[in-house]
């Protein structure tokens, strides 16, 4: 499940929808991609920090964590129920 990360938000939650997972796999799943997502914010501060000079590689790696962060917002909607008013 983790190596299908990289997919943009709308796409995670439909195939969590179109799998059905149990919520217990959705939170598990949300876990790995949050631990992701801290660690990718350790590793653009200390390349940003060491005065890292390739502007691409961080670049990169600032948009797949706003990618990471799209997709646990995402999920964490699919875990809310619906409320029928």
């Amino acid at each position: 499940m983790p190596a299908a990360s990289w997919l943009p938000a709308q796409a995670a939650a439909a195939r969590a929808r179109a799998y059905r997972l149990e919520e217990a796999d959705v939170v598990r799943w949300l876990k790995e991609l949050r631990e992701e997502h801290r660690d990718l914010d350790d590793v653009i501060g200390h390349l940003q920090n060491a005065g890292h000079r390739d502007a691409m590689q961080l670049q990169r790696l600032k948009k797949r964590k706003l990618k990471l962060k799209e997709t646990i917002a995402k999920l964490e909607s699919e875990l809310i129920p619906d409320l029928d008013a």
